[in-house]
């Protein structure tokens, strides 16, 4: 499966990093096949400053990139972002023809804003729950939880919980076995999850 993962200016690093590495871990563990490819996706082909001056080459331009089975959007200081028409624009056309879609979280005000028929239970960083609920009511935001499965829209709380969310996704799209094996290369603690998933 193709991984997409959009990365934009002052991106918050572990946004798009946790994920990057889980679904790369996933693939060097798994025994005997390469579940994932995954790859860094932003605007232009040109470097890339995430938060805090962070400098990455993205592999691929949303011109060019090959097609996706799953996108992540990750988060960041993403006002900007939601008013840059040619991104949204192609999130929306992504919308269309991937499998899910996952967001980290402020990922989702991007999600939001390109396809203005989401409607379905979401979470974000819990800083920023009040104004996606104020700027999203279609939306039924909930907080308390690292992130939220709507089938084929998934979405996680701030910065280290897209790793749990990642996980997640691993368990979901070849087996917990694989998840577990995953966590415990990258000797990281998966945190239990609240929300009733899919």
């Amino acid at each position: 499966m193709n991984i997409g993962i959009f990365i934009y200016p002052d991106a918050e690093v572990l946004d798009f990093s946790g994920p990057y590495e889980v679904f790369s871990t996933a693939s060097r563990v798994c025994d005997g096949s390469k579940p994932f490819t995954v790859f860094l996706i932003a605007e232009h082909n040109a470097v890339v400053s995430a938060r805090a001056g962070f400098k990455v080459l993205p592999d691929y331009s949303i011109e060019d990139h090959p097609p996706l089975d799953v996108l992540v959007i990750s988060g960041g200081v993403h006002t900007s972002e939601m008013h840059n028409k040619v991104v949204t624009d192609w999130i929306e056309r992504q919308a269309h023809s991937v499998k899910l879609i996952a967001t980290v979280c402020t990922g989702i005000f991007l999600l939001a804003k390109a396809v203005q028929s989401l409607s379905c239970t979401v979470t974000t960083h819990r800083d920023d729950i009040p104004d996606l609920r104020n700027m999203f009511s279609r939306l039924n935001v909930v907080d308390g939880v690292r992130w939220v499965d709507e089938g084929n829209i998934v979405s996680s709380g701030g910065i280290s919980a897209g790793i749990d969310m990642s996980l997640h996704l691993v368990s979901r799209l070849r087996g917990e076995e694989l998840a577990v094996k995953t966590a415990q290369q990258m000797e990281f603690t998966r945190t239990k999850n609240t929300y009733p998933t899919a």
